[in-house]
């Protein structure tokens, strides 16, 4: 296969020599991307003979600027590269996967990227590890974007000149707004392709993980919200109504008369309303439908900071929750 890989990492430990594992013997073009591990990343990785590439500190980290670095090394490496895949180094690519998804590609000459199905690694271990589990399982088929792990033509890549560097988020789908944009198709396979441990364990790391959500929506409803893309415009309106605007409204006018307070009941409502409505079945369908609706405080929190920074014509910074 005329393929590389791209994989990028920060503190993953055991679980990126998962990661290198499942991708041994299947290529030979391999790049590991860390952005200033202490563990010894970038140690096992070369031990394992993968080339490793530490980006530089002086400039912020994001994981859109590690695929870039990532993509340009491979090419200096094997310039001759017909396709790219890349991996976060918290999963493990499937037997078969890439396989399939480089015929796929060969088969049909207008799509640049294709992903295939995600599955959290251990969804029993925690509520928000199945969160995750339940958030992988999109429709297959014709998509408007990928995730983080996909395997892409170089010369779609290079075509719209990768990702956006400066993005702490949301990074993935706005570059396939551009490869859409370009005339490119994205497509979802009905087939495994990797295996994502999110290792999500307390409440406070899918609060910072829910924020980062709420920073890209906003950054992302500003970059391409105008028609006919309106990307992330309705997750943006619905965290700031619901995460911010209504709160707000209700505690002023609770100073003024208690009886406000009884709007609050809105939001068990709101719950009561996802579940119902939810393909999913029992418990899985409640704790979904209760944790969209406690979502929207921190990505509210989100978008607040990202206009605080924007105001204030300040950088953000990567948002970690591991």
């Amino acid at each position: 296969m005329n393929v590389g890989v791209v994989v990028i990492g920060r503190n993953e430990g055991e679980r990126l020599k998962r990661c290198l594992e499942s991708l041994a013997g299947i290529t030979g073009r391999m790049v590991y991307v860390d952005s200033g591990s202490t563990d010894g990343s970038v140690e096992m990785a070369r031990a394992m003979g993968v080339e490793a590439v530490g980006l530089d500190m002086r400039v912020p980290f994001t994981a859109a600027r590690a695929r870039n670095e990532g993509f340009r090394r491979l090419r200096e490496l094997a310039p001759d590269l017909a396709c790219v895949q890349l991996v976060d180094g918290d999963c493990e690519i499937v037997a078969g996967w890439l396989e399939s998804a480089v015929g796929f590609l060969d088969a049909h000459g207008e799509v640049a990227a294709v992903c295939g199905r995600l599955r959290e690694r251990y969804p029993e271990q925690s509520i928000y590890n199945m969160l995750c589990d339940i958030e992988w399982d999109t429709p297959v088929g014709e998509a408007r974007a990928c995730g983080g792990n996909m395997l892409i033509r170089a010369a779609a890549f290079e075509q719209v000149c990768g990702f956006r560097a400066d993005l702490i988020a949301g990074e993935e789908p706005e570059l396939c707004i551009r490869l859409r944009a370009a005339g490119w198709r994205i497509w979802r396979l009905d087939q495994e392709m990797a295996l994502h441990d999110t290792a999500m364990t307390r409440f406070g790391q899918w609060w910072k993980r829910s924020q980062r959500a709420g920073y890209a929506y906003t950054e992302g409803a500003l970059l391409h919200g105008a028609p006919p893309e309106r990307h992330y415009v309705r997750e943006a309106r619905r965290s700031l109504v619901w995460g911010v605007l209504l709160p707000v409204f209700v505690l002023v006018s609770a100073s003024l008369d208690p009886l406000f307070l009884g709007l609050l009941l809105v939001y068990p409502l709101q719950v009561f309303r996802i579940a119902i409505r939810s393909k999913l079945t029992g418990s899985k369908a409640w704790w979904r439908a209760a944790f969209l609706v406690l979502g929207r405080f921190p990505e509210g929190l989100g978008q607040l900071n990202f206009l605080l920074n924007r105001i204030l014509r300040r950088r953000g910074t990567l948002v970690e929750y591991k």
